[in-house]
């Protein structure tokens, strides 16, 4: 039996092996899942909404056991694993307690006697989904979804299954029935069949551009619905008005947390000209100071990548930039030491046609733009393949919404980083995806959006 194993990125080590599905064994479940929605739809949003608050509580008990094992798995650090499972468990009961709302009738008014807008579950959603957030990332898709009234299936990536397990058996220990949510420990050569069964109405991923167009590509010849969720190169403006001390605290926040590697995080920092050798030397100053080490270790900034070839990549990446004219700044070495280790690292003076301006980096290396002015600051942070986080460090607010308005990407944060928040819609455009994830917006991606008219 096919089997695949999990390997702890901060020692090398072996953590566990986990059988793989075969393809009957798949179809079985997703035929499960599909039986378990002809119930499901029928609960009341009250029924739903009493499951996903004790899903949140699940989440609350069993915090430091499951962020334990994320950090064990994708490397993370022991602080930021635990903020994440809090996220889950906000996540659930935002939607256990707005959901009937979000997904109220609108009515309309027309000739009819009564016209309106009612919003109906659609049937089984697969979700792709990353390590990166092993645990946010699958809740974000799954407390809307099921909430809605829908039920679904997750194939996570392969370096996290532990944690796949784990988010199963939370919503098992919740209450939910058998089939209301589905872990698929199958190979990435599956999900053409899994998207290609009858069961199977629509699918959302977050993940990489290839994976994206992959799977778009796949679920467009079967026109079945997809939101996806791809990489990005968040572009940060640095304006010559700013709080330097804010500034770098933030830019080193936003390129380590995580390890670095976050589709919305900061990765290139495009400053103005007039403050561009002040911001340098003392973020290079607050990047080298950052302490990278053991994930579980409270005091570590940050840790190893997740897996070593993501490690190798970023490497060649760095070195690509730096053979293009980019200069090295800091870190750029890989370290003589066991784990998937890369030390903090910027390259600075880039410009358009390099490595590390027109790619994402996966990790801890920064990109450090100079900008002339406002205007040109805005050009540089839009000439780039991906659109899905970006912001303005500014000690003007006024001027940095109006620099805000003109970027283009899902989301522009003024003086903070970018976050997806439950409230709020989240998502890219050009490379970095389409649809939306969260608030209104996202609840409403996977439903039946239909016309009541009477006469």
């Amino acid at each position: 039996m096919a089997s695949t194993t999990t390997i702890n990125p901060s020692t090398g080590e072996k953590i566990a092996d986990y059988n793989r599905l075969s393809i009957n064994e798949t179809k079985d479940k997703i035929a499960q899942s599909r039986k378990a929605y002809e119930s499901w739809k029928q609960k009341t949003y009250e029924e739903r909404a009493q499951l996903m608050h004790k899903l949140a509580d699940v989440l609350d008990e069993n915090k430091e056991e499951y962020a334990q094992l994320a950090t064990r798995e994708m490397g993370k650090t022991i602080g930021q694993s635990r903020k994440e499972i809090e996220k889950c468990a906000l996540v659930c009961r935002y939607y256990a307690d707005n959901s009937k709302g979000l997904l109220s009738d609108e009515i309309v008014k027309t000739e009819a006697t009564k016209s309106y807008v009612t919003f109906q579950p659609i049937g089984v959603v697969l979700a792709v989904m990353p390590w990166n957030f092993p645990f946010y990332q699958v809740i974000r898709f799954a407390a809307p979804a099921l909430m809605a009234g829908n039920t679904g299936v997750l194939k996570h990536a392969s370096n996290v299954q532990g944690c796949a397990f784990a988010l199963e058996d939370a919503f098992t220990k919740a209450g939910f029935p058998v089939g209301a949510f589905t872990n698929l420990n199958i190979d990435s050569k599956l999900v053409k069949d899994v998207i290609e069964d009858k069961n199977i109405v629509a699918v959302t991923l977050t993940g990489s551009d290839p994976a994206g167009r992959s799977v778009a590509s796949i679920a467009g010849q079967n026109l079945k619905k997809t939101v996806m969720e791809l990489g990005g190169s968040d572009a940060y403006i640095i304006l010559d008005d700013v709080d330097m001390q804010e500034a770098t605290d933030l830019a080193t926040l936003g390129r380590l947390q995580n390890n670095g590697q976050t589709c919305i995080a900061a990765k290139r920092f495009v400053v103005l000209d007039k403050i561009y050798d002040e911001f340098l030397a003392l973020f290079t100053k607050k990047m080298k100071a950052a302490k990278m080490g053991e994930p579980t270790a409270e005091d570590s900034y940050y840790g190893p990548m997740a897996r070593f070839d993501l490690r190798d990549e970023l490497h060649e990446q760095v070195l690509k930039t730096i053979a293009q004219g980019g200069r090295l700044v800091l870190g750029g070495e890989i370290p003589l030491c066991k784990g998937a280790y890369y030390p903090a690292t910027i390259l600075a003076d880039l410009e358009l046609g390099m490595e590390g301006f027109d790619n994402e980096l996966f990790g801890p290396v920064a990109s450090v733009i100079r900008a002339k002015d406002d205007a040109h600051a805005v050009e540089l942070a839009n000439n780039s393949q991906f659109g899905l986080g970006s912001g303005v460090f500014t000690g003007n607010n006024e001027r940095g919404e109006k620099l805000a308005l003109q970027l283009e990407a899902g989301s522009s944060f003024v003086n903070k980083l970018v976050v997806s928040d439950p409230r709020l819609p989240f998502g890219g455009i050009k490379n970095s995806g389409y649809g939306r994830e969260l608030a209104a917006y996202g609840i409403r991606e996977f439903v039946n959006t239909k016309t009541i008219w009477i006469k």
